[in-house]
């Protein structure tokens, strides 16, 4: 099985800018040999049959990526209208700024399918293909956030999956997100 960065994922987790939300410590070729050579901890399914979740111990200084909102926090909360890629529309995004999280104990890499990956107009030259990664304090996945889950469902032309919307995965994944945040 062998696995490959694909531009989508290089550009959100390996931006050139540095920021701290990115996977610090290595290259993005550096993290694609890593996971090819080491076995996972565990392989988690993921939304679909043609995406998985590796879970592997973060070896790296980069730091979670999701925090709890408490009332302490919850004035630190920002907002705006984003779009992940030129061609995608913007939609409502939240994030904490000013708030530093631990540092993440596992890395959990977000896999679709070569086949999915051509379904999609991103051919890959390898069997999985890196779309995103989590960066957690507990080996599992983090839910999906509902928005990315109604993006997929609208389809691969508004930079989706096609896969349509789970009522109780959705249900599953706002009552997360009414008590987390990402950060910035």
């Amino acid at each position: 099985m062998s696995i490959v960065m694909t531009p989508f994922a290089r550009a959100r987790l390996f931006p050139r800018d540095g920021r701290a939300t990115a996977i610090q410590d290595c290259t993005a070729e550096e993290f694609v040999r890593r996971l090819n050579e080491e076995l996972p901890l565990k392989v988690l399914p993921g939304y679909a049959p043609f995406c998985r979740l590796h879970v592997h111990r973060n070896w790296t200084s980069t730091r979670c990526s999701v925090i709890p909102i408490t009332d302490d926090n919850r004035h630190l909360l920002r907002s705006a209208y984003e779009a992940r890629t030129r061609e995608e529309l913007p939609v409502l995004v939240r994030w904490f700024e000013g708030l530093q999280p631990p540092v993440a104990r596992y890395l959990i890499p977000i896999l679709y399918s070569a086949e999915q990956m051509a379904r999609e107009g991103s051919p890959i030259d390898g069997d999985w293909g890196i779309v995103g990664c989590l960066y957690t304090m507990e080996p599992e996945e983090i839910p999906m956030a509902p928005i990315t889950m109604m993006r997929n469902a609208l389809g691969v032309e508004e930079g989706g999956s096609g896969v349509p919307l789970d009522r109780q995965a959705y249900l599953r994944s706002v009552a997360f997100w009414e008590r987390h945040a990402n950060w910035r």
